[in-house]
């Protein structure tokens, strides 16, 4: 199963080149990354999960470039692997039916009092495992 959330792409996000400027892609998937634990669990009348994670790694490879502004993308999410403490999350970012761009982070759980990493609970683990696919 994968999460779809609705991104917003604003006018300012486009480059001097006419389109998406790299490094707002890591801003799409941190929203949609949001939406996937914050605020389509809470409402779904669940509470959120992994507010307290941190992005160890993130890998982008940008496929076809977006060219317009002031409209929304939807960004799929799973989950490609669950460890200990961490676990791998894959988003594509997709436009008019076409896929502009594929993410890959590594996210660690970590405890908000000693700023360390965590291990993840079973609460965590079974919600992840919902979204868990295969990596391609």
């Amino acid at each position: 199963m994968r999460h779809t959330a609705k991104v917003h792409v604003r006018w300012d996000d486009l480059d001097a080149f006419g389109h998406i400027n790299n490094a707002k892609y890591l801003t799409y998937v941190q929203e949609a990354r949001a939406d996937f634990t914050w605020f389509a669990r809470q409402a779904a009348g669940k509470t959120p999960l992994l507010f307290d994670m941190v992005v160890a790694r993130a890998e982008v490879d940008y496929i076809e470039p977006i060219y317009d502004g002031g409209m929304d993308v939807d960004c799929q999410i799973w989950i490609t692997r669950i460890g200990n403490a961490s676990f791998e999350m894959e988003y594509e970012i997709i436009h008019k039916g076409v896929i502009r761009a594929r993410v890959k982070t590594t996210q660690v759980a970590v405890s908000v009092e000693t700023k360390r990493s965590r291990p993840l609970s079973d609460e965590e683990r079974e919600f992840l495992a919902e979204y868990l696919e295969e990596p391609k």
